[in-house]
């Protein structure tokens, strides 16, 4: 049984309040496969360290990626009571468990608050990702169930937006 608690779009808000190590991660991704185990045996001294670690798999959750504006993996961030700060160390175990007990977060600047994932600014963010997984369903739809050319989905969303900004800007 794994000690990584797995975050979620309806749970993410649990690193609002106290002090977590984040990874976001991609199951196809080489580097992340790379630092599982460690990220493992790292949660498994959690409660000695007094942290809570988490992971997000930023395939089955892109607003949440989007959210944190991940945009390389695997992406590691430090929380402490809703102060957000990335992690860009080592990511050997002896380097996690130092930035945690030696308190080496407190020189990282934290994210900035329009730029906190608790922001509405990054709730918005979080949106658009949604939508762009929404989109992509469609697209998928469009082509591999209707047999639609690839060609005519784009030329459909292409107008689809071009009637939609022409509507808003009535």
């Amino acid at each position: 049984r794994s000690s990584v608690r797995v975050l979620c779009g309806s749970n993410w808000s649990l690193v609002l309040q106290g002090q977590w190590m984040l990874e976001f991660f991609a199951p196809w991704c080489p580097a992340c496969q790379q630092i599982e185990s460690t990220w493992e045996s790292f949660a498994k001294e959690s409660q000695r360290l007094g942290i809570s670690v988490g992971k997000v798999d930023v395939t089955q959750e892109p607003g949440l990626s989007g959210r944190f504006f991940v945009t390389t993996l695997p992406t590691i961030y430090h929380a402490n009571d809703g102060v957000f700060r990335r992690y860009r160390g080592s990511r050997t175990l002896e380097d996690l468990h130092d930035y945690i007990l030696e308190r080496k977060w407190e020189a990282v600047e934290p994210v900035a608050g329009w730029k906190s994932p608790s922001s509405i600014m990054m709730h918005g963010m979080a949106g658009l990702f949604h939508l762009s997984g929404w989109i992509r369903q469609i697209h998928n739809y469009l082509t591999g169930s209707l047999g639609v050319h690839v060609w005519i989905s784009y030329a459909t969303f292409i107008l689809a937006t071009l009637l939609i900004g022409l509507f808003l800007g009535l």
